[in-house]
């Protein structure tokens, strides 16, 4: 596994649980607003976190953190990540599992062997806008589609998420997404936040009022729809 971030503990990561959170090195996306420039760019003058550094904090946390959270960078591009997480399961840990659902079948392997308890899978647009969020032209949708479907047949516990940018969505998008995720279980919307370590400068969020009217707009077709960051 290629580490480039570990957090101890978190109590915002994992719903209702106390985790520590892992980052992972790279991923397949561009996205301008990107809060972990560095991690997916891997801007490491040495290697990164050692697997067995992280694995040997968590025997020490057995029975004082509930689980774990994998993030990115895109998780799933770890050739080792299943080994990784067996590993973590072992501890009695639980695993909540961040990804971009652009490896589906990868997602429903780790799903099927009883290996991540939770997903959270962010949905970067509305289809038409796609592309651009994410800094791939002409993006085919057929693998996030393959996602969201596993997850909408509630094979695990999940939540759809999307990091709401001023200058990439609009109310046109946000009905959009809505449209394509009904359904959903749980859908937040999250309001984005400048963290310094972004991909493109000159991106800003929106305002409570702008993100409550989001949330309305989409209430009547996803009613569990809720906010994060304002």
């Amino acid at each position: 596994m290629n580490i480039g971030g570990f957090q101890r503990l978190s109590l915002l990561d994992y719903p209702d649980k106390t985790c520590c959170t892992i980052f992972t090195v790279g991923c397949n996306y561009r996205c301008p607003f990107c809060h972990n420039a560095s991690i997916i760019q891997n801007q490491f003058p040495e290697k990164g976190i050692l697997q067995e550094e992280v694995i040997d904090f968590l025997k020490r946390r057995k029975g004082l953190l509930d689980g774990v959270c994998i993030t990115g960078g895109e998780p799933l591009l770890q050739e080792s990540v299943g080994s990784f997480i067996e590993e973590i399961k072992s501890l009695g840990f639980l695993v909540k599992l961040d990804t971009n659902g652009s490896l589906p079948k990868k997602l429903k392997q780790l799903i099927e062997t009883g290996l991540v308890d939770y997903v959270a899978m962010d949905i970067k647009n509305s289809p038409d806008s796609y592309g651009q969020t994410i800094g791939i032209n002409n993006y085919n949708l057929d693998l996030i589609k393959e996602s969201v479907d596993l997850l909408l047949s509630n094979i695990v516990p999940y939540e759809f998420r999307t990091t709401v940018v001023r200058q990439l969505h609009t109310s046109k998008d946000m009905l959009a997404i809505a449209q394509w995720l009904k359904g959903a279980e749980h859908y937040y919307l999250q309001n984005f936040v400048d963290s310094g370590d972004i991909l493109e400068s000159g991106l800003s969020g929106f305002s409570r009022e702008e993100m409550q009217d989001f949330q309305e707009l989409i209430r009547p077709i996803i009613p569990s729809v809720e906010l994060r960051g304002i």
